[in-house]
């Protein structure tokens, strides 16, 4: 607050909203499927003031770096510029009707950047929060969480999935959230107690990423038209059936073949592992976080030999449920689920481990489920519900 108000020169709210980390349920997003994310304990915090006029003056604490917008003429600042997040947020508002006051905005967090742990869904998320509460309106989580991805498909221009800015808006302490991403209907899913969720960041980020990210919506694509000439009630692969996609098998080229069957599998994971939590079955739910892993290696094709090595080595420690990549792939991170007792060990092993492998010293996040956007502080309630 105080260094708000010595760059601002007034108070200011605060709304925080966290990052994220994806259970199982991997590239099912943006093809109508089902993935189980829970929020961590990583957050944007975003401090807010309005303004007479119709400005933004966002400061990013991080960067060291200030922008400044209209409300009345928003358009993105060059390519790749963190500031387009937060305008972009404003942007998605203002299209749905929602007039905004100008205000002053400094960002500050703590969620890794680049990891693959949905740093950009938390900025959007708490400036989302922030500039209704600012503005004297008001929304709920489920709006605001489409808003957010409005703005991160149109204005950035990067065709992410509702996932994150989801999870980011409803998680929940102790709980994994189940998403339906085509009717967004979700589960609040209760994680069995004396687990951390340990993410490993291989610190590797491959720069094939984004373009063989592209690469495989399109393949999943092309499933869908091929196979709708023989299942003509289906809308996306979460419609297809394995059974369906064997017996069409010959419509496809290989690789397009293999695409479609992780997703439709992963899907198939993401229910069983839900079922697994329900009944505390860690055993279960193990398997089919390695088998997510699998596939995701061999059918997707979106893991790496770093990502390969450090779930290798996760899976070889005491007191370790389950281990998979996590994220988009090609580098990134992997989530552990690990008793609590072994979470110190583990880290020291893995990181000894790693290293010697690679060559690369991994950074290691400790953490819990945690609760979605809300406001910091103070008796008036937040205006997102």
């Amino acid at each position: 607050m105080q260094r708000f108000r010595d760059r601002f020169g007034s108070s200011a709210t605060i709304h925080r909203a966290p990052g994220r980390v994806n259970l199982i349920g991997e590239h099912t997003d943006y093809n109508d499927g089902f993935v189980l994310p829970a929020a961590i304990e990583f957050y944007c915090y975003v401090a807010a003031a309005p303004r007479p006029d119709r400005k933004l003056a966002v400061h990013s604490e991080n960067l060291h770096e200030t922008v400044e917008a209209d409300l009345d003429s928003l358009s993105p600042v060059g390519k790749s510029c963190w500031a387009n997040y937060p305008l972009g947020v404003a942007w998605s508002l203002e299209q749905t009707g929602k007039r905004l006051q100008g205000a002053n905005l400094l960002i500050a967090g703590d969620v890794p950047l680049g990891s693959g742990l949905s740093s950009s869904a938390a900025i959007e998320v708490a400036t989302g929060a922030a500039l209704v509460y600012a503005s004297g309106a008001a929304t709920d989580r489920t709006e605001l969480a489409k808003l957010c991805q409005r703005a991160e498909n149109e204005f950035v221009g990067a065709r992410c999935g509702i996932m994150d800015q989801f999870v980011s808006c409803h998680g929940q302490a102790s709980h994994a959230l189940l998403l339906d991403c085509r009717s967004l209907a979700f589960e609040l899913v209760k994680l069995p107690p004396g687990i951390q969720l340990v993410i490993c960041n291989t610190m590797v980020k491959h720069e094939l990423g984004s373009s063989e990210y592209n690469s495989r919506r399109a393949e999943c694509e092309e499933g869908v038209r091929k196979l709708s000439a023989v299942l003509p009630g289906i809308r996306a692969l979460r419609d297809v059936s394995m059974a369906q996609l064997e017996e069409h098998r010959d419509l496809l080229p290989p690789k397009v073949f293999a695409r479609c069957r992780h997703v439709i599998t992963e899907n198939v994971r993401v229910q069983d592992a839900v079922q697994a939590l329900k009944r505390g079955d860690t055993k279960a739910l193990g398997l089919l976080m390695r088998d997510s892993h699998r596939s995701l290696r061999d059918d997707y094709e979106v893991s790496c030999v770093e990502l390969d090595t450090m779930t290798d080595i996760a899976a070889a420690q005491p007191g370790v449920i389950g281990c998979r990549m996590t994220g988009g792939g090609f580098g990134g991170c992997t989530i552990n689920l690990v008793e609590s007792a072994a979470v110190g060990s583990f880290q020291k092993n893995v990181a000894i481990w790693y290293r010697e492998k690679t060559g690369l010293t991994p950074e290691i996040y400790v953490t819990k489920p945690a609760d979605g956007v809300q406001r910091v502080g103070g008796a008036t309630a937040s205006p997102v519900e």
